[in-house]
């Protein structure tokens, strides 16, 4: 029986069969990595230039700017690699990395957008107490908190999967790599501790997911109470951006795992991967910057080269 010690790399699934749709693969990862570093990149520079933006719901948005860049630097070149030189592998230490780093940015996110939520809790329901509860300490520690935890969740997962060992082969699912298709290629029982710490993580995810409802019906109960339209339309305009980031994470990302298997096959499991992987690392700048007009501002200065200290 082989293991794990004798595989020296995986096969990723591919993402097109001929050379044309290979290279055109390429093209369109390409414009989208570029498209998600710059929008990224151009949230991150603006909130750390400018000092008006130095609030805790900006410092948490250059966080997840930064899980964001994370993300899409995890999958896309090797994608964009394996397109262009038409290949399908990858090594088995940079399978246990991208892995690592797929799980540590993605939990990161989770944590963030949890955070982001409690933070338009407070600044609508509690706005007398936002100065005390999210005082520049605090967010601090929220948002290591948020890292670190990240950091652990990937680190067992990793750790304790790529412990499994493996005899069905090297050929994954994904066209990057994933705990459920590594699983599929284990030939031991041991991959129930794994199975375990799955569901801790799951529980986790839906935790936030409750406290997220939990606190969007607490915030919307608040605006409707809001006297003038243009003080509940002000304060639905803060909430609209992080609640589109947070539905568009969520819902590609349950759809992508839960599915029925009934209707589940390569290409359309290929399509939900890249949408859940790919595409809210490149949408997540747009959103905030469409509809936070500070944060438009801000970033049209950076770009025109006009962007003044205050």
């Amino acid at each position: 029986m082989s293991n794990s010690s004798s595989i020296s790399h995986f096969l990723l699934l591919a993402l097109a069969d001929t050379r044309q749709l290979q290279l055109l693969h390429f093209c369109l990862l390409l414009g989208i990595s570029l498209a998600a570093l710059l929008g990224n990149g151009l949230i991150i520079s603006a909130v750390a230039c400018g000092h008006h933006l130095h609030t805790p719901m900006f410092f948490f948005l250059l966080n997840l700017a930064l899980s964001d860049l994370g993300s899409i630097c995890t999958t896309v070149p090797k994608a964009m690699h394996n397109s262009l030189w038409d290949t399908r592998i990858i090594s088995y230490m940079g399978c246990a990395a991208q892995l690592f780093s797929v799980l540590f940015f993605i939990s990161a996110e989770l944590s963030l957008l949890t955070i982001m939520c409690y933070d338009r809790y407070v600044s609508i329901c509690k706005p007398l107490h936002y100065g005390t509860l999210l005082g520049s300490r605090a967010c601090a520690h929220m948002a290591a908190a948020a890292w670190a935890s990240a950091f652990l969740n990937a680190l067992m997962h990793t750790a304790n999967t790529f412990s499994l060992p493996l005899c069905q082969g090297n050929a994954l699912g994904k066209f990057f790599c994933e705990i459920p298709h590594i699983f599929k290629l284990s030939c031991s029982k041991s991959y129930l501790r794994e199975l375990g710490l799955l569901t801790v993580s799951l529980c986790l995810v839906f935790g936030c997911f409750v406290f997220i409802v939990f606190s969007y019906v607490q915030i919307f109960r608040a605006v409707l109470r809001i006297p003038s339209e243009q003080g509940r339309h002000k304060a639905f305009s803060t909430c609209l951006p992080h609640l589109a980031v947070v539905s568009l994470f969520l819902s590609t990302g349950t759809f992508a795992h839960l599915k029925p298997p009934s209707i589940s096959s390569p290409s359309l499991d290929l399509v939900l991967s890249f949408l859940y992987s790919v595409v809210p690392p490149a949408l997540n700048p747009l959103i905030y910057s469409l509809r936070n007009q500070e944060l438009k501002a801000a970033v049209w200065r950076l770009m025109t080269g006009c962007f003044q200290e205050h």
